[in-house]
């Protein structure tokens, strides 16, 4: 085992006491964790917490679909059943405090433990090789350990789906990006974001700024209103956000920029991760959602009916883990045209008649 420093040694007792607790981790009417007849899931959130409406929600409606069947909201789960868990979750106010946490679940021997995002998956590494019989899944990281599961994204596939269609809706011939931290994962969303727009317009302009390099970018919304306003000024009217909760402050950006005296916004924004039309409706041109929740709700299935493996599991648009969001909120602001262009440029992603560069993979 590793050697706790005081400090950790008293967060990790935090986390157990959190665990233990239940209701101050998890949500109401959970089974108790000692009924060892139920399969017991424990999730640990990045530090933008399980109601970012982003990356981290999009998970706790997985596990929330394993557990009751309904999203967090209360609605039913499409093609999801309820699965009979016990479900702990915890939402870590630092980055020291999410090593602790997964001990703590661990040494309750949980049956899988999930961790979100990428900056998890060192730790993870140290927790599982300590505790090799027990089942991890890291969402957005890699480890090579048997007993982890990587759970993966094509995300530059549907970032050039959405790039389509903020080629088609603009009308500067200038686009934004706003990433979170400068790293290759979300390099691989700027450059599928890129390549769909250049494929409806190569003359298309691309404006691209990141928030930070530490994980407090994935939580300043201020600062990516700041860089949103910047592009506004410089011509982009239409901003794809893959920045966590700083993305929120372009959806704040682009409702301050107003609408025409028919009513329609002068500038658009386009989510992630999770459907976001509905955050500001009428200012969202669509979502690049990433199905994380199938993805997890899936490695949860896996664990109840003994066959989680672990090793890399990837999501693409082919098997539904990547798209771009339609509904009610946005329907009048994507022009019919555009969505045929995006679905006939998917099915040709999904037959190999169109590869889209991976950033990742260079």
């Amino acid at each position: 085992m590793r050697k706790y420093t005081l400090l950790t040694f008293l967060v990790a007792l935090c986390a157990l006491a959190l665990v233990l607790a239940g209701p101050a981790c998890t949500t109401k009417g959970s089974s108790s964790t000692d009924d060892k007849s139920k399969i017991h899931v424990g999730i640990v959130f990045d530090i933008g917490g399980k109601d970012d409406r982003s990356f981290n929600a999009a998970a706790w409606v997985g596990v929330k679909c394993a557990e009751t069947g309904k999203r967090p909201d209360g609605t039913p789960c499409e093609n999801k059943k309820p699965l009979d868990i016990v479900l702990r979750d915890v939402e870590p106010g630092t980055p020291n405090a999410i090593e602790p946490a997964m001990r703590a679940f661990a040494e309750r021997n949980y049956d899988l433990i999930i961790g979100v995002g990428f900056a998890q998956a060192p730790i993870m590494e140290q927790v599982a090789k300590d505790y090799p019989n027990i089942r991890f899944a890291i969402v957005d990281g890699v480890s090579e350990l048997p007993n982890v599961a990587s759970l993966v994204f094509k995300e530059h596939e549907g970032s050039f789906l959405v790039g389509m269609l903020a080629a088609k809706t603009t009308k500067s011939d200038t686009l934004g990006f706003i990433g979170g931290m400068d790293i290759p994962l979300i390099h691989r969303f700027e450059t599928g974001y890129e390549e769909g727009a250049h494929a409806v317009n190569p003359n298309i302009r691309i404006i691209q700024n990141y928030v930070g390099v530490t994980d407090s970018a994935w939580n300043n919304p201020g600062k990516g209103k700041e860089l949103a306003l910047s592009q506004i000024g410089k011509g982009a009217d239409v901003i794809f956000t893959a920045a966590g909760n700083s993305g929120l402050g372009a959806f704040d950006a682009v409702e301050q920029a107003g609408t025409t005296p028919d009513g329609r916004a002068t500038h658009f924004v386009i989510g992630v991760d999770s459907d976001q039309n509905c955050v500001k409706p009428g200012f969202v041109l669509t979502s690049m959602v990433k199905r994380v929740d199938n993805a997890v709700y899936q490695i949860v299935l896996d664990v109840v009916n003994g066959q989680f493996s672990g090793g890399i599991h990837v999501y693409g648009l082919d098997k539904d883990g990547v798209g771009y969001a339609m509904d009610q909120c946005n329907q009048k602001l994507v022009q019919p045209e555009a969505i045929q262009e995006a679905e006939a440029a998917k099915q040709k992603i999904t037959s190999g008649q169109i590869k889209v560069t991976d950033a990742m993979a260079k």
